[in-house]
């Protein structure tokens, strides 16, 4: 029970994934916040970089019936030459008339503002699963250190209740939310997307000085950590990224696993969907036979390869 004067934490979510089993072991639920430092070219979460919501438009469902854009009291919908709907960021306040008007669904807001204690509500539902399999709760994004005094809260009344916890994490953040939220995390999924510092601004739109060095401090404390790298074509797939990736993880010493992550194209949609260009359209997707080379250069350096999450 919260004492007077106390406010409960609230944080933004964009979705609860459940019956996860590709963001740690066993059966999982996904809980994805909202917000993201980096600006990856690949993402397959375009929704989960702004910490604010936004409106997608699903065009398919549309029947240009007119609804939406005579129930929005700042004219932030607007009709696009393809008759589509196109929502003026800098006049909607996401009062969600528009949504209401809509009822064929071809509108949709993405991210809610949400309390501990019903994301808390959605993650026990499915506790008998946690505990048969050996699974738990995932905080993904975004990124979950942006929230972090959310995220520490979520973590902490999760692992108060016996819930195994993991942190999926880019690594860009002050130390100080690490501090916060590493005694109630007991892994860490550290997505590493590149190690050279030229590449890694030109891919993310940020410098990676901040994450190698917090990946360096967070296996000086021993936690259970397992390093991801998203393998894209003709960005950071070659030998020579796989062997300085290999490098930094045996230098750290208490790490020696890493799972590959084939690149997927199942992100377009949501581009569309939100009106944003998708930059590697004509990328291909690949299979695990396709990083079969990759994840043998790591083998050889003495470490644990997953192909996969």
């Amino acid at each position: 029970m919260k004492s007077r004067g106390e406010t409960e934490v609230k944080g933004w979510v964009f979705n609860i994934q459940r019956f996860s089993v590709h963001d740690g072991p066993g059966i999982r639920t996904t809980v994805f916040l909202k917000g993201c430092p980096l600006r990856c070219v690949w993402c397959d979460n375009p929704e989960s970089q702004p910490m604010a919501p936004q409106i997608v438009f699903w065009k398919e469902r549309c029947i240009r019936c007119g609804a939406c854009l005579v129930a929005c009291p700042r004219s932030a919908l607007v009709e696009d030459e393809g008759g589509g709907r196109k929502v003026l960021v800098e006049r909607c306040d996401f009062c969600g008339r528009c949504l209401d008007a809509c009822y064929t669904g071809a509108l949709e807001q993405l991210g809610r503002c949400m309390t501990v204690e019903e994301v808390l509500e959605a993650v026990e539902a499915d506790r008998p699963f946690y505990d048969q399999s050996g699974g738990g709760v995932t905080l993904s994004g975004g990124e979950p250190l942006a929230q972090w005094a959310f995220a520490r809260e979520v973590l902490r009344r999760c692992k108060e209740r016996g819930i195994h916890t993991a942190l999926e994490t880019c690594g860009h953040a002050p130390w100080d939310a690490w501090e916060a939220l590493l005694p109630y995390v007991d892994l860490v999924l550290y997505d590493l997307k590149e190690v050279d510092p030229v590449k890694h601004q030109r891919f993310t739109g940020v410098d990676n000085a901040l994450i190698l060095e917090n990946l360096r401090r967070l296996a000086g404390t021993g936690k259970k950590v397992v390093i991801r790298r998203p393998v894209i074509p003709g960005y950071n797939d070659s030998e020579e990224s796989i062997h300085a990736l290999a490098q930094v993880v045996r230098s750290l010493g208490s790490v020696d696993e890493v799972h590959l992550l084939p690149y997927h194209r199942l992100g377009q949609g949501k581009y569309e969907r939100l009106g944003m260009e998708y930059a590697l359209k004509d990328v291909p997707s690949l299979r695990e036979e396709d990083v079969a080379g990759l994840r043998a250069i790591l083998l050889a350096y003495g470490l644990r390869v997953r192909v996969g999450g």
